[in-house]
């Protein structure tokens, strides 16, 4: 179990405020990518940053990435590609990416969706159905973002050719095991893309549940992709809600050894009441379980992510608290 380095709540706050100078950074770069000068290094930097970040301790990474990408509509374009990084990193770990590879995949979920930024925002924040305009720059963004990022100074080959095909439909068809290294990555992207935009608000609607959007993307029982992602995360990764079988409600802290079996902090009572103490409880030592993961949108709850963090520390040191 890792073991996170939130000492303090200024600790905490100077965590926080590096993911979000992190997003913010690279918001700047895709919404003005041609007034960044040396657009690969920049990119190729942000995504050493995730990866530091992610070191520290990659549950309190998911937690606020995933409290972030479910909360707010705002800045949808810059959180997604983050999100999506992320993912595309941990997959690629899982299933043993070659570096050169996984570089290549997490540039490409880094900037997927550069040809488009601007809009990807206002889309977020949009009540009505794309109009026409806006779907024909949905249905072109993949090849326009590939033909920008080339006059940006990307070379490489790889990188370019994920970005122009994360939309087609031919790479669900694809057999992963033997498809050529350019078909799989984008498979994994396109996976990811799905499932962090299930899982994200818009103006429109609430954002799904975590288990809802993985089961959306566990349909297909020989994705490969999609068991990885679960493996990676959990059916409930940290930052998100869920009700228990007892009717309490819980925020998922930690991934536990089995995906299904995460550490949760307890903070509803049975009879719907703001819990002053939130308990520590590990869902693999007995019940209460999980029943149920909800939508952001559906828990009022306001908490102090501090002390939920500081209370996941304690994961795997101590017996559950009863």
């Amino acid at each position: 179990m890792a073991t996170t380095d939130i000492r303090s709540e200024f600790a905490y706050d100077d965590l926080l405020s590096l993911w979000s100078d992190l997003e913010s950074g690279l918001g700047v770069i895709l919404s003005s990518p041609a007034s960044s000068q040396e657009f690969t290094l920049r990119v190729r930097q942000y995504d050493r940053w995730m990866q530091s970040l992610l070191q520290r301790d990659p549950d309190v990474g998911l937690y606020l990435l995933f409290q972030l990408a479910s909360n707010s509509p705002v800045g949808y374009s810059a959180s997604h590609a983050l999100v999506c990084a992320v993912l595309c990193h941990l997959i690629a770990s899982e299933l043993g990416i070659a570096q050169a590879e996984r570089d290549s995949l997490v540039h490409a979920a880094l900037t997927m969706n550069i040809a488009m930024t601007g809009m990807q925002d206002v889309l977020a924040n949009q009540t009505e159905k794309p109009t026409s305009e806006q779907q024909g720059m949905i249905r072109t963004h993949p090849v326009k973002g590939a033909q920008m990022l080339s006059t940006l100074g990307v070379t490489d080959a790889l990188w370019l050719d994920i970005i122009a095909r994360h939309h087609e439909d031919a790479i669900d068809k694809a057999d992963l095991r033997q498809a050529p290294p350019a078909t799989r990555l984008t498979r994994i992207l396109k996976v990811v893309d799905r499932y962090a935009a299930m899982i994200s608000p818009r103006i429109s609607r609430a954002g799904r549940s975590a288990t809802e959007s993985a089961r959306s993307i566990l349909a297909n029982k020989n994705d490969e992709v999609g068991h990885a992602l679960v493996r990676v995360i959990g059916l409930c990764p940290p930052g998100t809600y869920v009700r228990l079988d007892n009717d309490e409600l819980a925020v998922v802290l930690r991934r536990g050894a089995q995906h299904n079996f995460p550490y949760v902090g307890i903070f509803g009572s049975v009879n719907g009441q703001f819990i002053p103490n939130p308990r520590l409880h590990s869902t693999a030592d007995g019940g209460p379980q999980i029943q149920a993961a909800l939508a952001a949108a559906s828990v009022r709850a306001r908490l102090n992510h501090y002390h939920m963090l500081q209370l996941g520390s304690h994961a795997g040191q101590a017996p559950t608290q009863q």
